[in-house]
């Protein structure tokens, strides 16, 4: 293969979530062209989920690299990092209360990270309304993107930023996630500090997560005075169709749910009942673990799009560290392909190794919380 110099390449990133948006950003710091693809129509047509806690040694060090760290600081909730345990009559068992000047973990609302990194790459970076279908072309490349609107484009190299269910997956792996046997229902509560003040005090600043062994909550507060709770518990993938429900029906959710969480206490189910507006289903699914490939050419992998785990804080954090290592390891190489040797060479140990240590931690959630189970070693990012 004649691989290209990276100043010289047509590198193209499917995904503008953290993860992509990072590797550009710091490709474009460097002097490298980019072009970032979404399937979104644009950078505000969905909302981007709940919050993130971004670590020193990942999350924060990737930002840093990117230029965007004093951004970052200026936008984070420092007293995010609060976090307690309770179980399920509300009995608080564990509470790490940050110091003052504390930086080792800051939330920040996931739409803010986004908004932070699109507006700090060149006009045009994004590809908005660019849904892949899929990469075809030989190995000695040029690779060939088709987009579901009939569209393609040629490329040096294709980076799959395209998280869970990944289009550019395919081209190097036959994996696909499997399902976790937990599944998530995602609530969401606005005004707090007006509408929800008992909850607001239950929850505190932060996150707080309780669990009986069967079922477990995690409530996450959010900017603008907006909490999400995610109800865990064992169900079938298909469990509302299966109870004779559909998602909109509100009503009949919240009395399934009542009936599930028996047991526990009135405070406590309020973060069941109390929600503004319909639930959200999100089943978890997670790679196999390892989950590892043979050097392609012109096509790799970060975040979840390589390594899908449970949501125990560590998703987004390494999908900006895999970003980083590889935007700076195309950087600093004289081919395209000695650059994604080298990166893989790094990130796929390394995700291999904490998938193992994952594996089955969606059952974790669930488990009664102990007074170390409050320390901010990570939480539930869904």
């Amino acid at each position: 293969m004649n691989s290209p110099t990276p100043p010289n390449a047509r590198i193209s990133i499917i995904g503008a979530g953290p993860g992509g948006l990072t590797c550009a950003r710091i490709l474009q710091r460097r002097g490298i062209a980019v072009t970032v693809y979404d399937r979104d129509p644009d950078a505000g047509s969905r909302n981007q989920g709940g919050s993130l806690d971004l670590h020193e040694e990942d999350g924060q060090l990737a930002l840093r690299e990117a230029g965007l760290l004093e951004e970052f600081f200026a936008l984070a909730r420092f007293e995010g990092q609060e976090m307690r345990s309770m179980d399920r009559t509300g009995r608080l068992i564990g509470h790490h209360l940050p110091d003052e000047g504390e930086t080792a973990r800051p939330e920040i609302d996931r739409g803010q990270l986004r908004d932070l990194l699109v507006a700090s790459l060149a006009p045009g970076t994004v590809r908005w309304g660019s849904a892949l279908a899929s990469v075809d072309g030989p190995a000695d490349g040029p690779r060939t993107l088709t987009f579901t609107d009939g569209t393609a484009v040629e490329t040096d190299l294709v980076i799959g930023a395209d998280g869970a269910f990944s289009r550019v997956r395919a081209a190097v792996s036959a994996a696909v996630p499997q399902y976790t046997g937990v599944g998530f229902l995602e609530a969401w509560f606005d005004a707090m500090e007006t509408a929800h003040p008992e909850l607001s005090e239950l929850v505190g600043k932060g996150s707080a997560h309780a669990g009986d062994g069967e079922r477990g909550l995690f409530a996450q507060r959010n900017s603008g005075g907006h909490m999400r709770v995610y109800l865990m518990r064992r169900v079938p993938v298909d469990w509302i169709a299966a109870n004779g429900l559909h998602p909109g029906d509100t009503v009949g959710i919240r009395a399934h749910l009542l009936e599930a969480y028996a047991g526990w206490s009135p405070q406590m189910l309020r973060m069941i009942t109390d929600n503004d507006g319909p639930y959200v289903d999100r089943p978890l699914f997670a790679l196999p673990v390892p989950h590892t490939w043979e050097h392609t050419p012109g096509v790799t992998l970060l975040g979840d799009a390589a390594h899908l785990m449970p949501p125990l804080g560590v998703g987004v954090n390494l999908a900006m560290l895999d970003a980083c290592e590889l935007a700076l390891a195309l950087a600093g190489a004289s081919t395209v392909d000695d650059a994604v040797r080298g990166y893989e060479k790094t990130m796929l140990p390394r995700s291999a190794e904490l998938a193992r240590q994952l594996e089955g931690g969606a059952e974790h959630l669930l488990g009664v919380p102990d007074a170390e189970g409050a320390e901010p070693t990570g939480h539930a990012q869904p």
